[in-house]
């Protein structure tokens, strides 16, 4: 536990923020394949740079999925109880060929088979769904699939050349939880003709979907992508990055609020993405900036709304420090500025959950 000096014991704490005590992550083991079973590209995509390198974008086969389950599993691991799950990334599983689809699913069988790997997961697109699809996963020992579900906004879907629609989505998210998937939802903002208002809409209808969980990216322009073309034409304006951070911060509080966990925000940094993003809110600790917003709004609510009744603690978890300061300590800062901290003794505790802001 860890104090912060000058700022200075009370009664039982209070938090008005839901927690959330997250267990040990998996091991994933990630297996591209990249623009495989899309129908056409969106006006955001650009998939060598969001999944990798295209040096390294060879069709994955049986073969090198087997290999790489056993390079991974040959790794040293900090704990050995820790769940496997093997993840194919990148395009649209589903819309591949059913062979090529049995014979990568195959090659991770074995596994799930000795209890070396014990969860295989997907992305694939809303319209891609259905029985025969879902049959044919649950014979595989597929668990868990994400949707690129991007917008609930039919105007944003068709400015984004996503080819589904908005119903298209809802139903496959229904099709997914009748059959006993876990479901994971991905969500853009910042897309051609989207705004705050159709951006918080399509996170309430996907909340209201209850997935278990919801990765958010902002939309960037890269190099070689639709985007780009309107941007140099002045037809698109990215979001600023403080905009962006603000809107996801919303979009994380929607979810958290119907107890549905956002594992993600923001895109995973590289130096092929970034060598490749022309305009928008990249920024490689991108979830971590989110964080930092959120935490300071919970102090900043939590420290107001005591009215009248002394503060003289405020305790977070010592896990989440570095995002409670925020950038060169500007939330203390800030905090500081609206007198919330004064007399207030300011702790970091190692046996406190996560997102969870205590006062005394």
């Amino acid at each position: 536990m860890s104090r912060d000096p000058g700022i200075t014991n009370a009664q039982p704490a209070r938090s008005i923020f839901p927690t959330f005590n997250n267990p040990m992550p998996p091991l994933v083991i990630p297996i591209f394949i990249f623009h495989q079973g899309c129908p056409h590209r969106c006006i955001f995509c650009d998939q060598f740079t969001i999944a990798g390198s295209a040096e390294s974008s060879q069709p994955a086969s049986g073969a090198t999925v087997r290999t790489t389950i056993e390079q991974w599993l040959n790794r040293p691991r900090k704990e050995d109880k820790e769940s496997v799950q093997v993840a194919f990334y990148g395009g649209s599983f589903t819309g591949i060929s059913v062979k090529r689809q049995e014979e990568l699913l195959g090659a991770v069988k074995p596994y799930i088979d000795d209890g070396r790997v014990n969860a295989v997961r997907i992305s694939t697109r809303p319209d891609y769904i259905d029985d025969s699809v879902l049959a044919l996963l649950l014979a595989h020992s597929v668990s868990i699939v994400e949707l690129g579900l991007q917008s609930l906004d039919q105007g944003v879907l068709d400015c984004s050349a996503r080819g589904h629609t908005a119903l298209q989505s809802e139903n496959a998210m229904r099709l997914l939880r009748e059959r006993g998937f876990t479901v994971g939802a991905q969500l853009m903002c910042g897309l051609p003709g989207d705004s705050t208002g159709k951006l918080m809409a399509t996170a309430r209808r996907v909340a209201a979907l209850a997935p278990d969980f919801v990765r958010i990216y902002p939309a960037l322009v890269i190099s070689g992508s639709g985007l780009e073309e309107l941007y140099r034409a002045n037809a698109y304006r990215p979001l600023s990055l403080s905009k962006a951070i603000a809107l996801v911060s919303r979009m994380k509080r929607i979810f958290v609020q119907h107890d549905i966990k956002v594992v993600r925000m923001g895109l995973q940094p590289s130096q092929e993405l970034e060598a490749r993003v022309l305009a928008g809110p990249y920024h490689p600790a991108f979830g971590e900036l989110v964080n930092s917003r959120g935490l300071f709004l919970q102090a900043r609510q939590l420290l107001r709304s005591a009215g009248k009744r002394r503060i003289n603690r405020v305790s977070v978890s010592a896990a989440d420090e570095s995002a409670f300061r925020g950038p060169d300590n500007v939330n203390i800062r800030r905090l500081n500025a609206l007198g919330l901290l004064h007399g207030v003794e300011l702790i970091f505790d190692r046996e406190q959950p996560r997102s969870n802001i205590l006062a005394y």
